[in-house]
């Protein structure tokens, strides 16, 4: 049975680069493209994006069965430490990463931590 979790990220990132191409990195680790057809193999996952200046923080909520869950984040590290995606057009987004983990779901999360965990 799937649980939902959650996993915050902070990247150095230019303004003007690609908001969206972290969390394509993530869905790469994590079911091998970006543009695959549900259901995601390993968990089932949305990543959220604030920009604040040259930081782009990240809030990662996935849902898989429990004895997953550190491949889940070990995956999740590999891909947003690799600093970079090469996007469909052949655009090259670059970050570095500051710093990433584990975070409590919030109450806000629940209902879709639910969804996750049931799609």
């Amino acid at each position: 049975m799937r649980h939902g979790y959650a996993h915050h990220a902070v990247l150095a990132m230019a303004p003007d680069a690609d908001d969206g191409a972290p969390g394509a990195a993530v869905t790469v680790a994590l079911c091998g493209r970006w543009d695959h057809e549900p259901p995601c193999p390993v968990a089932a996952h949305h990543t959220g994006v604030e920009r604040v200046g040259n930081e782009l923080h990240l809030r990662i909520l996935f849902a898989t069965e429990p004895h997953l869950e550190p491949r889940v984040r070990r995956d999740i590290d590999r891909a947003l430490g690799q600093g970079e995606l090469t996007g469909p057009t052949g655009a090259t987004t670059r970050w570095r990463l500051l710093r990433s983990g584990m975070r409590e779901p919030t109450p806000d999360e629940a209902a879709h931590l639910d969804r996750l965990t049931r799609g």
